[in-house]
């Protein structure tokens, strides 16, 4: 039983209502089958994603110029015409959110990316990949640094493929639950995604290539990387919150001011962007939506054309319904990465309150507000 004062924060509903229990998106019956739905297209499209990710990190490896690394190693005609007419999935997307934790960094895993360790293991693949290869080597001779910070970005790709295998299938059992009648709560929803993520908090991130016929571990399991500290948080603070200004929408010239000095103020995130620009020419996130809206199940795509517009602004609802599934993830992780859990002492229950009021400090411009009502 809490026995704190009340608190004092602008959002402090919030903050009481995480502290009872409950998530940061209020329980409704439209709020659901919404969020749930949602979360079925982009388990579909995340599998998508993961599968690529993984065959760029273990099959591409200094490949210089992939010209069909959205392919998976299957290249035909008459796949490579649905390429050419875009009737594919957008991987571009992955790599966007691939290379937003890449530039803000995952602080453990970019530890063992500058440590002794990885650049023993990534020079004796880099020398195996490029020892038949003259020009190559020559490259490597002029500018050492080149071919190691290729390697670090391809560890991003693979450890953002192992995140999102886990969260892939996490979101699918959510929607099998779900048709079963398991799942009837928006706290139904983030118990469910907690659960999936305290199971996989310790599965261990690691890397490892194959280069005629000997592996080359680039992250061993020794390097005692996770899939919670170091995949999930770093995710939740490189795409959900920070991100990168989208082009068009801000003046990216310094005079103009319009984008923060540092890396820290950013706020372009999942959580933070207007669902109004989505659907248009490079909007990054018009990806996603593009890719879900293909596996949009029928009960909520019958919401959605019931709507003023019908089907022509399917891609921002697309994106104000997953803006609250999203913050139902974070809610999970919220909850997951709480001080005091089950506290009863009023010392670790003022703990969880400062921890709680710390992220309401940095949920302030989101769209927290809009998804309330």
């Amino acid at each position: 039983m809490l026995t704190l004062t009340p608190s004092q924060h602008p959002l402090a509903d919030l903050v009481h209502r995480l502290e009872n229990g409950a998530a940061l998106l209020p329980e409704s019956p439209e709020n659901v089958p919404e969020v749930v739905g949602v979360l079925k297209s982009y388990g579909i499209v995340l599998d998508a994603y993961q599968r690529n990710l993984t065959y760029i990190a273990e099959h591409q490896f200094l490949v210089l110029f992939p010209f069909f690394k959205y392919f998976n190693g299957e290249v035909t005609f008459s796949k490579l015409l649905k390429h050419w007419w875009h009737d594919r999935i957008n991987y571009e997307f992955s790599e966007y959110c691939m290379r937003g934790m890449f530039w803000h960094g995952a602080s453990a895993l970019d530890q063992y990316l500058d440590s002794a360790e990885f650049e023993e293991r990534a020079g004796r693949a880099i020398a195996a990949k490029i020892q038949s290869n003259l020009p190559i080597r020559g490259l490597n001779k002029l500018f050492p640094g080149f071919l190691p910070e290729q390697v670090r970005l391809l560890c991003y790709y693979s450890a953002l493929g192992q995140f999102w295998h886990v969260m892939y299938d996490m979101f699918l059992q959510l929607s099998d639950r779900y048709d079963q009648g398991e799942i009837n709560s928006v706290n139904d929803i983030v118990q469910h995604i907690l659960a999936g993520l305290v199971a996989a908090a310790n599965q261990p991130i690691t890397y490892a290539v194959t280069i005629d016929g000997q592996r080359h571990d680039i992250i061993p399991e020794s390097a005692g990387l996770t899939f919670l500290m170091d995949t999930a948080v770093p995710y939740i603070e490189a795409v959900f919150f920070r991100s990168f200004p989208f082009f068009g929408t801000v003046s990216y010239n310094a005079q103009a001011g319009q984008v923060p000095h540092e890396q820290s103020g950013f706020s372009y995130g999942a959580l933070f962007a207007d669902p109004l620009p989505i659907g248009g020419a490079g909007i990054p996130p018009t990806l996603l939506m593009q890719d879900m809206s293909h596996y949009i199940p029928d009960y909520l795509r019958q919401v959605y054309v019931q709507g003023l517009r019908g089907e022509d602004d399917m891609r921002v609802k697309i994106c104000l319904s997953f803006q609250k599934a999203m913050f139902c993830v974070t809610t999970a992780a919220i909850q997951g990465l709480m001080p005091h859990p089950d506290a009863t002492d009023p010392q670790q229950q003022q703990a969880n309150r400062q921890y709680l009021e710390g992220w309401m400090d940095r949920f302030m411009e989101s769209r927290l507000m809009s998804v309330q009502s």
